[in-house]
């Protein structure tokens, strides 16, 4: 744990944000890494082909098994990557969209809140995000989506302990800019957790999702009519 402190100390000070750099003491916004650009280098060679909707988020989208649980009926296009805060989000969201997807769902803001970047940054940039969204891909759907409460008996990590009130505060801004874009806010949470608790038979490690999570997240959006 202190050496995973130190790196983190290490490389928050000078990051790369839109192509400038940024100094920062005090927390770490950075979002480049071996893994990062492996699966942005995957992704640029994908990013002319045509889909029908973009889901786009960190490592629970990532993993989400879009494809299988949807079948043929639409062209999916998987654009998470684990890990990836919001920074890193902002910085490729222009080319997910360069094809005019028909939808995209949002689901962001957990690394942030992990790292302990200020609840007005995550939210500036989710703002921005949206914006980015509208200018290159204006008939692009937007779907919010809440971000995922956790569940502490569950998890190992201390830095994702003790974020409750911060993933409600995130979610709390996020229904704001769904409000003031006039976007669709996506409260998936409400089937994947009882209230602020991630269910136990959804998670093995208190964070990412199972394959009956997947199904269930599946189902809401097509009874809601989202999809």
């Amino acid at each position: 744990m202190k050496f995973l402190n130190l790196f983190l100390l290490l490389i928050g000070g000078v990051q790369l944000v839109n192509g400038q750099t940024e100094t920062n003491k005090s927390y770490n916004t950075g979002y480049n890494n071996w893994y990062y650009d492996s699966r942005e280098l995957l992704y640029q060679g994908l990013k002319d082909t045509k889909v029908d909707i973009v889901f786009f988020g960190n490592s629970i989208t990532e993993r989400g098994p879009w494809h299988d649980v949807f079948g043929d009926k639409y062209k999916i296009a998987n654009r998470g990557i684990g890990g990836d805060n919001t920074y890193g989000m902002k910085a490729r969201i222009a080319d997910v969209v360069s094809t005019k997807p028909k939808k995209i769902f949002l689901m962001m803001g957990i690394n942030d809140i992990g790292r302990g970047l200020p609840m007005d940054s995550i939210l500036k940039n989710y703002e921005e995000i949206i914006q980015i969204i509208k200018n290159n891909s204006p008939k692009t759907k937007i779907y919010a989506q809440s971000t995922l409460p956790l569940n502490e008996s569950k998890i190992t990590m201390d830095y994702l302990k003790g974020r409750e009130q911060d993933i409600r505060s995130l979610n709390t801004g996020i229904v704001a800019l769904t409000k003031k874009y006039n976007i669709t806010f996506v409260n998936v949470k409400e089937v994947l957790a009882d209230d602020y608790v991630l269910k136990p038979y959804f998670t093995a490690d208190g964070i990412h999702l199972n394959a009956d999570a997947y199904v269930e997240w599946t189902k809401y959006l097509k009874n809601k009519k989202y999809l």
